[in-house]
């Protein structure tokens, strides 16, 4: 499988409107690019009943190297821990085989109705374990 096709593998071009004055990437871009990764990875997980909702309880950005108009980035989503009622996700964001960028999310599950943290469910869990780093 090419590794373009690799569900936990997305690639962006920096386009014009994500640089600002200095000619660098906006580091809410950064953030942004990174929940596209999430959400091509996320949208391959088994499909469930009663899934709960999710949410970001923490979000970390970890600049290495700026991005500038029209670098090819390659974003790879891995999963750093399972917790009972969590999951942390580690998106990379590389140019070249430079480490550009590094963001950690953490995601809860919770009640659709209340809000309430509830557990991940095991399908969920074990198709995750396939990419815990």
């Amino acid at each position: 499988m090419d590794d373009t096709e690799r569900v936990e593998v997305t690639e962006i071009r920096v386009p014009y409107r994500d640089i600002d004055m200095a000619g660098r990437l906006h580091n809410a871009a950064y953030l942004a690019y990174a929940e596209t990764a999430l959400y091509h990875f996320w949208r391959y997980r088994p499909p469930l009943e009663d899934e709960p909702h999710f949410h970001a309880t923490k979000i970390e950005l970890r600049l290495h190297e700026p991005l500038r108009l029209d670098d090819k980035s390659r974003l790879t989503v891995q999963i750093d821990k399972i917790g009972g009622k969590s999951i942390g996700f580690n998106v990379s964001i590389d140019r070249d085989k430079t480490l550009c960028a590094e963001v950690e999310i953490i995601w809860v599950a919770s009640d659709p109705q209340t809000a309430d943290p509830v557990r991940l469910p095991e399908d969920i869990r074990d198709w995750l374990y396939g990419y815990l780093k």
